[in-house]
């Protein structure tokens, strides 16, 4: 599909939308909130739907995933609080040993009990080769998981890896349902049982997800008994869905959510973020793989104008995965926008301009595919802006729309406007978009980035504690960035939500690139109270 053809496809797809508003929420039990008047329901619009919800396969591992709960968790503030742990865990041998008590009296919510034995079965099945989660490389530092006794698990580290605490945020899965599946895939996969504040009643794939209030959830019943999160890719149904009352609540990119400035019914929240956005820069590609080229493009592209012009200043330059305001950030990375410098570097490199503008080297035109995925205004316009600056410079970025079912078998020589992001540690951000040992590894490193240096400094990082050392190696990351980009970045993306004015106290915390079912004022739904 191109971009052109998106058009036309949203009104088809808006029409089929409207269609089913009436049933996509149509009783108590699917949680139909605003246009019942009811305040113990709620429906919120989501852009994406999740693969799985099984935590051994990654759901939910940053936390917040309301059906489970971690050892730990994240309050407003990020900062990590106890969960299914009765307290933070206690750190010895150098940094190497974690031990965690465990909360009594916890159970899922089929009844049984959690214990010591949940937890050990969650991370050895993560770390097992067969399973098949993406994210395992995230417990890279765990030797074993030891159980003392029902209420003691101590984790043993082959290093000191400083954000190991964040990783424990990871939802824990029964071994006495889990256990007894295939884990890649069986019903667990989409029929899950937690310990967390809601449980599953239903999941209609592309339509929606609903929950009910675990009455016996160890932090107190939720107010909220029935939440339903309606599955809407596309950007302009959901706004129009929201408009028509059909939603409580929705993400939306700012240009869509300032048409709500002036609505009394319904309030507006910005949640700051990692979230950026970028283009992958395959190696495989002869022009993307082309160190000149990603030089060039890493000046050719105008951030200022985008954050401007797209995100309605809802956000900021990007030119790294860590956020400028991140205290992580290495000052002096910043690159301007230098479309005379993008030239000259260019030409240096024996890329010269052809009649049609387009430069070429050895007969190869600088040209190439970027993939977009469609419904997503926000990916769309950075990827048109994108191709505009691109284009300046004699690059020829042919921009094109479709589903990842789609986008997936090309990334490997296509370029893809992609997202990412982590606010719970510089790890997190790094280490699977950059490591060579990821190397196109499905949405791993899709840029198939390989550099000695960054393969050392990433590894490095991770395996100590000490964080000046930590943040020297992470510099050093982003100082190399600088001479070899291995992508293009372009903007940190803060997230938009307009919900109805029904509640009170509403937050948000800082989000990573994944919002959705995890992130959005509905972070913590289980402890809404009605405004009135």
């Amino acid at each position: 599909m191109t971009a052109r053809s998106i058009r036309g496809a949203a009104a088809v797809m808006l029409a089929a939308a409207m269609a089913l508003t009436a049933t996509a929420c149509s009783t108590p039990e699917d949680g139909k909130g605003a246009a019942t008047g009811r305040t113990d329901s709620a429906v919120v619009g989501i852009a994406y739907e999740p693969e799985t919800l099984s935590p051994l396969l990654g759901y939910g591992k940053d936390g917040n995933s309301k059906i489970f709960d971690g050892l730990l968790t994240h309050d407003a503030e990020m900062r990590l609080k106890p969960a299914l742990a009765a307290a933070l865990p206690k750190v010895t041998d150098g940094g190497t040993t974690y031990t965690f008590t465990l909360r009594k009296g916890v159970k899922f919510s089929d009844g049984k009990p959690f214990t010591a034995d949940d937890v050990v079965f969650t991370y050895d099945t993560i770390l097992d080769e067969k399973t098949n989660n993406a994210s395992k490389a995230e417990l890279d530092a765990v030797k074993n998981v030891e159980k003392k006794d029902d209420h003691t698990v101590v984790f043993h580290l082959k290093y000191p890896y400083a954000p190991f605490a964040e990783r424990t945020v990871l939802p824990i899965a029964p071994q006495h349902v889990a256990g007894k599946q295939d884990v890649n895939h069986g019903s667990f996969t989409t029929k899950p049982i937690g310990t967390g504040p809601y449980v599953l009643t239903r999941w209609s794939k592309g339509e929606k997800l609903t929950f009910k209030a675990n009455p016996s959830y160890w932090g107190g019943a939720p107010k909220v008994k029935n939440f339903t999160m309606a599955i809407i890719k596309d950007d302009d149904i959901r706004a129009t869905r929201l408009r028509s009352g059909d939603l409580d609540g929705a993400i939306l990119p700012p240009e869509l959510a300032a048409t709500f400035k002036n609505d009394k019914a319904r309030t507006t929240l910005t949640a700051k973020t990692f979230d950026y956005r970028n283009v992958t820069l395959p190696s495989a590609n002869p022009v993307t793989g082309d160190r000149a080229v990603r030089r060039a493009l890493d000046l050719a592209v105008d951030r200022e104008a985008m954050v401007k012009g797209i995100l309605n200043g809802a956000g900021k330059p990007a030119y790294g995965p860590v956020p400028t305001d991140s205290p992580w950030f290495a000052k002096g990375t910043e690159r301007p926008h230098d479309l005379k410098k993008a030239e000259r570097i260019l030409d240096g490199a024996g890329w010269k301009k052809g009649e049609d503008g387009i430069r070429k080297k050895d007969g190869k035109r600088a040209s190439f595919t970027l993939w977009y995925l469609s419904g997503d205004k926000l990916r769309q316009e950075h990827a048109l802006a994108f191709a505009s600056d691109a284009k300046k410079a004699g690059i020829e970025a042919k921009v094109e729309s479709g589903t990842w079912e789609a986008i997936e078998p090309n990334m490997t020589k296509d370029a893809v406007l992609a997202g990412g992001g982590s606010p719970a540690d510089p790890d997190f951000d790094q280490y699977l978009l950059l490591h060579s040992s990821l190397a196109g590894d499905g949405f791993n490193n899709m840029s198939s980035y390989a550099d000695k240096t960054v393969d050392a400094k990433l590894v490095e990082a991770r395996r100590t504690d000490d964080k000046d050392a930590r943040k020297a190696a992470y510099d050093a990351i982003q100082q190399r960035l600088v001479d070899d980009p291995a992508y293009t970045f372009l903007t940190h993306v803060d997230h938009v939500y307009v919900l109805a004015d029904r509640w009170k106290g509403l937050t948000t915390q800082t989000e990573p690139h994944d919002h959705g079912l995890a992130s959005g004022p509905w972070w913590n739904v289980e402890d809404w109270q009605p405004a009135t």
